[in-house]
């Protein structure tokens, strides 16, 4: 009888739970912008009164689920309208919403935070920045072109390594950490000129999004950060032009529907004409750039959609007689949107990236060609269970060819012999699951697990080395020499030499403490699979990327984050307070004279190391009123520590911890814009870092009537600090909103006080004079820009 009873009873309660979901009803749809149709991504949509809602998706769709009843919507984004609309939820539905920015003006710019309603404070991303394109189109940049990667570098935890340097480095990492994907390709190289200019246009960006750390289950394969850009849809509503005229560079972008308003394009290109000016000065060298975006899409019915997006980019440098080069990147993206029904939405995309680099030297007649290029397809599908449950998961798996180098002479009468470095194959496999959970009001959680694979093919031999030790420690001489070979071991094409597994467990939680503030914990670790070989503080066109394998093993990265977010004064004001200790294991660092170009046997100049980076950053922003802008501050430290391992030895600087060339311990920087009238805008930015740490020579000894410098301990030294103010004002003339030619003139001061920033310093002797001198090298002084912007 009793068990009568209970089954009754679980019967009763399974009956209650069936009737409780079956009264749940799901509202979803896609937001997007009214006067291009671009969608939305970030845009939050919520049931007022509620805690129910939630932010699109990187295609705009959103999909909330609740009881029966009657509910107000409110859909906002920032820089635009809010919308309000009276729902009666008694059947699933699917609105689509269109919202209006506040103006009509060119590029306005309103620096808000990224979310503003407080849902933000319950969404538990940490070390998350987001930037509105038109917040980084207001920015003074040198010689007067938008930059997304300088833009980044003015946030917290954010840094490069000097003017003119390519590549950034995040949290103290190194720049070949940083994951950087256009439209989920992968970029390998993301500077123009040779770090001046990055390599992405403004005017075909759509979305900017940096994971400092709490990196989300669906991204691998970086030990510090992800670069999200998402490129323009183009404009589906109307055909459009954007462009720019500068002193060094021009672009235009074109935009509008096709297929029957069932897709659109968008088409924009950038030139440069410095080789132009440089020949008109009489000048030999000569250097230029160009890059191409192309992206359309086609709305196949109300549940599918494809979409088709390329980038080329090429750079040219030409030294006199003496030698040229170029360089370029290459990526295509083929998506397919499917929406299975109002909860679940998926995508798949087959991806091609490449890049290469081409070295030639007139003297010696030959060319020096390299690449890296990657296949990859990945299928990510996002399921909305409840209005408290959010299940990501998904797969994908990409196979790299890596082309280190091949020599060929370029005439018959070179004395350079014909050399291919070997090549080198590999692929890596992922696959996820992440789930955001909300346990209470207060209170959510967000965690997941990534198990990621590499395996490295085989068709190369690989050396072998007496005592299995490429590296060894000649403790007579005091240095780290090439191991000895003992013979080859070859590896056919359909064997594999390595492999590689990791469990890449992720997780955050947000705490809300009231209304206006919260706190946020996380914790992620992700495994890097491939290294950049440069033994120089930034990345360069020569450097080369390399597989792990027999002696180079994947970095692990672990991260720790803590944060406080607030927002006060009725949201015009925000402060973001985050600390994070992270540790790298597998780090590669280099033997002293370590030779890394044309080397075929790069395991005999590196030895295995580990890094460490620690940190307190905070962020203030105001985000109303006519001055709007951030306040950015980063207390910090990025340290390393190589022991001699298997190769015996002290290690590098006795296998003590030494600061890293990122490290930077004090970073500071201002950045504002002031609405001063309907005409004119105003901007700054101010800069503050600690020099970049250097090794100095100590002493020196006399050979053979040689002065030969000893050194100090590595990075002991620093560079002194750099520091710099740019200002920049907008003067936009034409205020009639019916007017459909809009254009603005930009006028900026690079390093208005002209503050010559040491690049380097070198040491040598006078010819003349035999003395020992220093040479300090700069870039920039003050530079001045105008350019024109225009939009029809």
């Amino acid at each position: 009888m009793n068990d009568q009873k209970t089954k009754n009873s679980v019967f009763l309660m399974l009956l209650l739970t069936l009737t409780s979901f079956a009264q749940d009803y799901t509202l979803s749809g896609t937001v997007k912008e009214a006067s291009t149709g671009e969608t939305l991504f970030g845009a939050t949509v919520l049931f007022k009164g509620t805690n129910i809602g939630v932010v699109t998706n990187e295609y705009g769709f959103y999909s909330l689920t609740a009881p029966k009843g009657n509910y107000t919507l409110v859909i906002s984004y920032v820089g635009y309208g809010e919308i309000s609309r009276e729902i009666v939820l008694e059947a699933n539905q699917k609105i689509n919403v269109e919202i209006e920015e506040f103006a009509t003006r060119l590029d306005e710019i309103t620096v808000t935070a990224e979310e503003p309603e407080r849902i933000s404070l319950k969404k538990p991303e940490m070390s998350v920045s987001k930037l509105n394109i038109k917040t980084v189109k207001q920015m003074p940049v040198v010689l007067g072109e938008v930059d997304i990667i300088k833009s980044i570098q003015l946030l917290p935890g954010v840094t490069n390594n000097g003017e003119g340097s390519s590549g950034f480095n995040i949290r103290g990492g190194a720049a070949d950490q940083n994951l950087v994907l256009l439209d989920e390709a992968i970029i390998y190289n993301t500077s123009h000129l040779l770090g001046f200019f990055s390599i992405f246009n403004a005017d075909a960006i759509k979305d900017i999004k940096l994971y400092k750390g709490g990196i989300p289950a669906r991204f691998g394969g970086r030990a510090s950060s992800v670069l999200d850009i998402r490129q323009k849809d183009g404009n589906s509503k109307n055909f459009a032009l954007t462009g720019g005229v500068g002193i060094i560079s021009s672009r235009l972008a074109a935009e509008g529907p096709m297929f029957n308003d069932k897709g659109s394009f968008l088409v924009a290109g950038r030139g440069s004409y410095a080789h132009l000016l440089l020949k008109a000065a009489g000048e030999k060298n000569s250097a230029n750039f160009y890059d191409l975006n192309l992206k359309t899409n086609y709305e196949l019915d109300k549940k599918n959609r494809l979409f088709l997006s390329a980038y080329f980019g090429r750079d040219a440098f030409n030294f006199g007689d003496s030698f040229d080069s170029s360089y370029g990147n290459l990526s295509g993206n083929f998506r397919w949107n499917h929406i299975f029904n109002d909860r679940l939405f998926s995508n798949l995309s087959l991806i091609y990236s490449k890049y290469d680099y081409d070295l030639g030297i007139t003297i010696e007649q030959f060319d020096w060609i390299s690449s890296i290029s990657n296949y990859n397809l990945k299928y990510d599908l996002k399921y909305y269970v409840s209005d408290k449950f959010k299940l990501d998961f998904g797969l994908s798996g990409i196979y790299y060819d890596f082309d280190p180098g091949q020599i060929r002479p370029t005439s018959e009468t070179s004395a350079i012999n014909p050399l291919s470095l070997d090549r080198k194959r590999a692929f890596e496999s992922g696959l996820y699951l992440n789930a955001e959970h909300k346990l209470t009001d207060k209170l959510t959680l967000q965690y997941g697990l990534r198990y990621s694979a590499f395996h490295r093919f085989g068709e190369q031999p690989i050396t072998n080395y007496a005592n299995n030790q490429p590296v060894v420690y000649n403790s007579t001489l005091g240095i780290y020499e090439r191991g000895t070979a003992v013979g080859e071991t070859n590896f056919g094409k359909r064997e594999t030499i390595s492999s590689f597994g990791n469990l890449e467990p992720r997780a955050s939680l947000a705490y809300q403490l009231n209304e206006s503030a919260s706190i946020k914990a996380g914790y992620s670790r992700v495994a890097q699979y491939i290294h950049l070989l440069s033994n120089t503080t930034s990345i360069t066109p020569l450097d080369v990327w390399t597989p792990s394998g027999p002696f180079i093993e994947p970095q692990l990265a672990d991260q720790y984050a803590l944060g406080y977010f607030r927002d006060f004064m009725n949201k015009s004001y925000s402060l973001e307070v985050e600390a994070y200790y992270k540790t790298v294991d597998n780090r590669i660092d280099y033997i002293d004279g370590s030779d890394l170009i044309g080397n075929n046997t790069i395991e005999t100049e590196i030895l295995k190391g580990e890094s460490r980076a620690y940190g307190l950053e905070f962020l203030l922003r105001k985000n109303e009123g006519k001055f709007t802008g951030w306040l950015a501050y980063t207390l910090s430290k990025s340290e390393q520590r190589t022991p001699g391992g298997s190769a015996g030895g002290p290690g590098i600087s006795n296998g003590d911890w030494y600061n890293t060339p990122f490290d930077r311990t004090h970073d500071f920087s201002l950045t504002g814009a002031y609405q001063l009238n309907d005409k004119w805008t105003l901007g700054t930015n101010l800069v503050f870092q600690t020099g970049r740490p250097v090794t100095y020579p100590n002493g020196q000894y006399q050979y053979e009537g040689l002065s030969i410098a000893s050194f100090s301990d590595r990075n002991s030294d620093r560079l002194p600090a750099y520091h710099r103010l740019d200002l920049s004002a907008t003067y936009r003339p034409n205020r009639r909103p019916d007017k459909r030619w809009k254009g603005e003139w930009v006028f900026g001061l690079y390093n208005v006080y002209n503050q010559k920033n040491a690049a380097s310093i070198s040491f040598g002797q006078n010819v003349e004079t035999g003395a020992n001198e220093a040479t300090r090298t700069a870039i920039f002084g003050i530079v001045p820009s105008i350019t024109y912007n225009f939009k029809f």
